[in-house]
């Protein structure tokens, strides 16, 4: 990283600093946000003994302002696999992650180049004995986890430094990478790979009356990038 950018971010990590509120983030991960302010901020549930308490899966960036950093969205971006095959319990994701971090201890398991690599097999293993869950279930889970983890570039050392959107319902490994968050552009905001157009922006322009074709002349991009532009901010307003 550069002078340059030392200097915009105050000298620290862009990819640690608290950027994206709950809402926001949940829109560029295509799931509920009341799943992710679980996830990021745990939730009370009901016994015979009165309320109880889960504890959050991922320690917030910053929990006063409930702000999540681009590590955070990295580890809910994975733990977005496991959500769209297994509706499970906080109890049984923390105890397979606590396994994990015997053999790769790490602040954030879910976002660790480990996890990618040799922890993977590890993780279903144990996740798969705690759920009950078919050797062809555990063979799902992990193709999933694995098209997620395909998602995320990483530098020369491991650590996370891109996320490519999924914008559409395929979360498969074949799905397009057209638009990237990448914390070193656009204070981490999706824009078309390669380019520094925020989505957001093409959005705007698509709703003041512009078309696909005008967009795709000005920027020197193709229709098909706007389109994956336009998909990504779409779904915030079919939430």
């Amino acid at each position: 990283m550069g002078r340059t950018e030392k200097n915009i971010y105050g000298g620290r990590d862009p990819r640690e600093l608290p950027a994206y509120g709950i809402p926001e983030a949940a829109h560029y991960l295509r799931i509920p946000v009341a799943t992710l302010r679980t996830w990021v901020c745990g939730r009370h549930y009901p016994t015979q003994q009165g309320l109880r308490r889960f504890k959050p899966i991922i320690a917030l960036a910053d929990t006063e302002r409930f702000l999540l950093s681009f590590v955070n969205l990295i580890e809910a971006h994975v733990l977005a696999a496991i959500r769209r095959h297994h509706r499970v319990s906080f109890p049984k994701v923390r105890s397979a992650l606590r396994y994990l971090n015997q053999y790769f201890p790490s602040p954030h398991p879910l976002a660790d180049q480990h996890f990618e690599t040799n922890g993977l097999d590890l993780f279903v293993e144990q996740f798969g004995n705690l759920i009950a869950i078919s050797d062809e279930g555990q063979l799902s889970m992990r193709d999933m986890l694995k098209a997620h983890l395909h998602r995320i570039e990483r530098d020369v050392s491991g650590l996370a430094i891109k996320l490519y959107l999924f914008t559409r319902r395929d979360v498969s490994e074949t799905a397009p990478r057209v638009i990237v968050v990448d914390p070193r552009i656009a204070f981490g905001r999706p824009v078309v790979v390669g380019t520094r157009i925020s989505t957001e922006v093409v959005y705007q322009r698509f709703e003041a009356g512009e078309s696909i074709a005008r967009l795709a002349d000005d920027y020197g991009r193709t229709p098909a990038e706007i389109e994956e532009a336009l998909r990504c901010e779409h779904y915030r307003d079919a939430a």
